[in-house]
């Protein structure tokens, strides 16, 4: 308890993809639909408009692009982590489709009864990607639908951007700000691609 566990079946390495910085995603109202209730079935999962070219882009420009989602439906006995493995498996599968992948996967089982330290806001899925994939996360970025996903990426010095896809931020559980806020994922990499740009033009 207190780790965010990887989905093993859902991650790929890449040895040669030697990247320093990340863009972290939260899974659903950001890269797919956001259901009401729990997302139980892998027949489910439906890619938002744009979500695939959006991380293709990303990580055509050099950067790891990281899931990082709660998902208390397991500790609630909602579904197994078996059928979330199945799920992150066709979310692989859908983003292949479309020339898309991504480079890690973590969730945090926990329900928030369970005071873990890697249930959003609080930061441990990051730190551990962090440590296992050799991130600076100064350089990195998170993009989320909720105000706890805001805090977890401050939380580790991240730039961080709020997307009016999934809650939009209503859920209300932080104070935190986000830095940017951008309709969807696909505006929100043109915005990190952007800042870098100009981030090099400055250098």
């Amino acid at each position: 308890m207190g780790q965010g566990r990887e989905s093993k079946e859902s991650v790929t390495r890449h040895s040669s993809h030697a990247t320093k910085k990340a863009v972290f995603l939260d899974r659903d109202g950001v890269i797919i639909r956001q259901w009401d209730g729990y997302l139980d079935d892998p027949a489910r999962v439906e890619l938002l408009p744009g979500a695939a070219e959006a991380i293709r882009k990303l990580r055509e420009e050099g950067f790891a692009v990281i899931v990082v989602t709660n998902q208390a439906g397991v500790g609630y006995g909602h579904l197994t982590e078996e059928t979330l493995e199945a799920i992150h498996t066709r979310l692989k599968e859908e983003l292949s489709r479309k020339g898309a992948s991504l480079d890690a996967i973590y969730y945090c089982p926990h329900t928030p009864e369970e005071g873990c330290s890697c249930r959003k806001p609080a930061p441990g899925m990051l730190l551990r990607a962090a440590e296992e994939l050799e991130l600076d996360l100064s350089r990195s970025y998170l993009v989320g639908d909720m105000t706890t996903d805001i805090e977890a990426g401050k939380r580790v010095g991240c730039f961080t951007v709020l997307v009016r896809t999934g809650f939009g931020g209503s859920d209300g559980r932080s104070d935190s700000a986000p830095d940017a806020v951008c309709p969807d994922l696909a505006s929100a990499a043109e915005l990190i691609l952007e800042r870098e740009r100009a981030g090099k033009k400055d250098g």
